[in-house]
C-alpha cells in the first residue's frame, strides 16, 4: 500500500496529475467491466446468448482498440500492460490479444533539459564531464526511458577499449507513474477477484503481481546490466551471437551505458540483401539460437522483437552462422541482441514438469499429462481435473503417435470437431500460465513472427523438432527411471486390487456407498439459484406495480413500495454473479 499512497500524492513535476491518471485508468476499467457483465452475464440469463455471441468478436476488438488509444495517450506502464495482455492467450480472447500484439512504445521524447537533469543527478556529475559528447536527439523514446548516442571520456575509453556508446536514461518521474499504474491495476484485480466467473478461471491479483514484478525489473538498469553480462557469458562460445558491453563506471539504477552495436534491424530484408546476407539463413539461425537458449542455457531473451535484434556484418567471407559455432570458417555476420530488461529462465521445477510431460505424451497417459501440467503451475489448485483427464485420453486416442509432419496433414475439420467436442471442458478449467511459461510463449511467438517475415515458408515445427528430440535423448535416463517407478506403482495397485474390491463389496452390502455427481450437483445448484431469482423477479414486479397503483391514494406508502422493490430486483439480477475472493 505504500506505493499506492505515494503514487496518489497529486501533481509531480514533469509527470502530470497522478490522481487524474489513476481515476482515468479506473474509469476505463469500470466502464468495460460493466459492459462485459451486461453482455456476458446478464443478457444470456434472458435467452439472448446467441445475440451476445454474434457481436462478441466486434465488442472485444473495440475494447482492445480503445485500450490501445488509452495506452498510447498515457504511456507509462499502460503500454506494457497492453504488450503483457497480448501474450496472455490463456486468459484473454484472441480478438484482444491480436489487436494488442502490435502495440509498441509510441510516446514523444522527453525534452533534453529534463533528461540532462535526470542523468546528472544519477551520475553525480555534469554530463559534459561524464561523456566527451552526448547527442541531444534520442535514438529511441519509450514509455519508461529513452536512449541517446554518446562518446566516452578519454579515461573511460581507455578502460573500456571503445568510445561509441548508447546511454539509456529513465524518464523523469517514471517511478511515481509506475506506482500509480500498479495501484490502479491492483484495484482492478481486486474487483475482478470478487466476480465468481473470473475468480474460477484466473487468479487476477496474482496475475497483477506477476506483471508488477516484471515491470519493476524493467526500471532497474543495474539488473538489466547484470542480465546483459550473464547473457554474454552464456553466448561466449557461440560465434553467431554478440552482446553489447556494459560501461559500469557510467551505469546506475536509472542510467545504463552500453557499447554502441547499432546495425541492420533483423526484419530489414532489403538491407540484409544489400549486405549480401540471405534472409532465409538469418531466419534459420535466429530460430536455432533462440531454441538453444531455451533448451540449452535455460536463460533466454524474452523480448526478441525486431527492435531488439540486429544483424551485424563482419566483413569476412566464410561459412555463415547457419553452420554453427563450430563451423570451419569465421561467420560473415552475427546476431546482436540488445535490451535485457525482460529475460526468462527455465527453472529446475519447470524442467521436471516438462520431463514429466514428455513421459506422459510418450506413453499416451492422459492422467499423467494433466498431472504434469499441474506440476508446472498451469492449473490452479481448485481445478477438478477428471473431465480434463478424460478429454486428454480421447485426444491421445485420436491423435497419439503422430509426428509433426503427420499432424500437419490432418484434416483441419477434424481438429475443429475435437475443439468443439472438448471446448466446454477446457473453458471450464481454471488455466493460468505461470510467468516462465508466459515468457517462453512470448519469446516463441516473436521468433515465429520474425522468422516468417524473413522467410514466408518458415516452418516452426521443423525448426524445433531437433531440439525436442535432443531433450528426449538428454532425459532418457530419467525417463527410464520414472517409467520403472511407474511400473512398480502399477504393480502395487494391482496387488492391492483384490483387497480393495472386497472392501468395496462389503460397503455395497452395508449400504455405505455414496455416489458423488459433481456435474449434477452443479446443475441442481444453478436451478435452485435460478428459482430464487425468478421468485425475486416476481416479488419485484408485484411491489413495483402495487406501489405505482397505491401512489394515487397514498403517495408515501406507494413510493416506499416502489423503492423497496429495488431489493428483490438486485437479487434477481446479481445473485450468483458475485462470489467470494479467489477460486470457489
Amino acid at each position: 500500500m505504500t506505493g499506492e499512497r505515494r503514487g496518489l500524492r497529486g501533481s509531480i513535476p514533469g509527470v502530470g496529475d497522478t490522481r487524474a491518471r489513476y481515476r482515468r485508468i479506473l474509469r476505463f476499467a469500470a466502464r468495460y467491466l460493466v459492459q462485459s457483465w451486461w453482455f456476458e452475464l446478464f443478457l444470456p440469463r434472458f435467452g439472448l446468448g446467441r445475440f451476445v455471441a454474434r457481436g462478441r468478436a466486434a465488442r472485444m476488438t473495440r475494447i482492445a482498440q480503445r485500450f490501445h488509444v488509452l495506452a498510447v495517450d498515457l504511456g507509462g506502464l499502460m503500454i506494457k500492460v497492453g504488450q503483457f495482455m497480448s501474450s496472455r492467450l490463456d486468459v484473454l480472447p484472441p480478438e484482444i490479444t491480436k489487436e494488442l500484439e502490435g502495440l509498441q512504445d509510441e510516446v514523444p521524447p522527453v525534452p533534453f533539459p529534463a533528461i540532462r537533469a535526470a542523468a546528472e543527478a544519477e551520475l553525480g556529475m555534469p554530463l559534459d564531464l561524464a561523456y566527451a559528447w552526448f547527442d541531444e536527439v534520442p535514438v529511441a523514446a519509450a514509455s519508461l526511458g529513452q536512449a541517446h548516442r554518446a562518446r566516452l571520456a578519454a579515461l573511460d575509453e581507455e578502460i573500456s577499449g571503445f568510445d561509441e556508446v548508447v546511454v539509456k536514461v529513465q524518464r523523469p518521474g517514471i517511478q511515481e507513474i509506475v506506482d500509480v499504474d500498479l495501484a490502479a491495476l491492483r484495484r482492478v484485480g481486486r474487483w475482478l477477484s470478487r466476480v465468481q466467473v473470473v475468480a474460477q478461471r484466473v487468479d487476477m491479483p496474482a496475475l497483477v503481481e506477476e506483471f508488477a514484478i516484471t515491470s519493476m525489473a524493467e526500471i532497474d538498469y543495474l539488473l538489466e546490466a547484470g542480465n546483459a553480462e550473464r547473457f554474454a557469458e552464456n553466448a561466449a562460445g557461440d560465434a553467431r551471437v554478440s552482446v553489447p558491453e556494459v560501461v559500469w563506471e557510467r551505469t546506475t539504477r536509472r542510467v545504463l551505458t552500453l557499447s554502441d552495436v547499432t546495425a541492420i534491424k533483423i526484419n530489414d530484408v532489403d538491407a540484409l540483401r544489400a549486405a549480401g546476407i540471405d534472409p532465409s539463413e538469418v531466419a534459420r539461425t535466429f530460430a536455432s539460437v533462440m531454441f538453444e537458449q531455451l533448451f540449452g542455457d535455460g536463460f533466454f531473451h524474452a523480448d526478441p522483437h525486431p527492435g531488439n535484434i540486429f544483424v551485424t556484418p563482419l566483413g569476412s567471407a566464410g561459412v555463415g552462422p547457419g553452420g554453427g559455432p563450430n563451423a570451419a570458417a569465421a561467420p560473415s555476420w552475427q546476431l546482436t541482441f540488445i535490451d535485457f530488461g525482460m529475460m526468462g529462465e527455465v527453472t529446475p521445477k519447470l524442467r521436471r514438469g516438462l520431463r514429466k510431460l514428455v513421459i506422459a505424451v510418450a506413453s499416451q497417459d492422459g492422467k499423467g499429462l494433466v498431472d504434469s501440467i499441474g506440476d508446472v503451475g498451469v492449473l490452479l489448485p481448485s481445478a477438478d481435473t477428471r473431465e480434463l483427464e478424460r478429454a486428454m485420453t480421447q485426444l491421445f486416442a485420436r491423435f497419439g503417435g503422430m509426428g509433426f509432419a503427420e499432424l500437419q496433414q490432418v484434416d483441419p475439420k477434424e481438429f475443429r470437431d475435437f475443439a468443439v467436442e472438448f471446448g466446454d471442458v477446457v473453458r471450464d478449467m481454471p488455466f493460468q500460465l505461470p510467468e516462465n511459461f508466459l515468457l517462453i510463449i512470448r519469446a516463441m511467438s516473436l521468433v515465429s513472427g520474425v522468422c516468417s517475415a524473413l522467410e514466408p515458408g518458415f516452418n516452426m515445427w521443423e525448426a524445433i523438432e531437433p531440439y525436442a528430440g535432443q531433450l528426449m535423448r538428454d532425459e532418457r535416463g530419467n525417463v527410464v527411471q520414472d517409467a520403472a517407478r511407474q511400473a512398480l506403482s502399477n504393480a502395487a495397485v494391482a496387488a492391492a486390487l483384490p483387497r480393495r474390491l472386497d472392501g468395496f463389496l462389503d460397503r455395497i452390502e452395508d449400504g455405505r456407498i455414496a455416489v458423488q455427481t459433481p456435474r449434477l450437483d452443479r446443475r441442481l445448484a444453478r436451478l435452485e439459484r435460478a428459482a430464487r431469482r425468478i421468485v425475486s423477479a416476481i416479488l419485484f414486479g408485484g411491489l413495483l406495480v402495487g406501489g405505482a397503483l397505491l401512489r394515487s391514494t397514498d403517495e408515501v406508502f406507494g413510493a416506499v413500495l416502489m423503492a423497496v422493490s429495488a431489493l428483490p430486483l438486485a437479487h434477481a439480477l446479481f445473485a450468483g454473479m458475485v462470489g467470494p475472493r479467489g477460486p470457489a
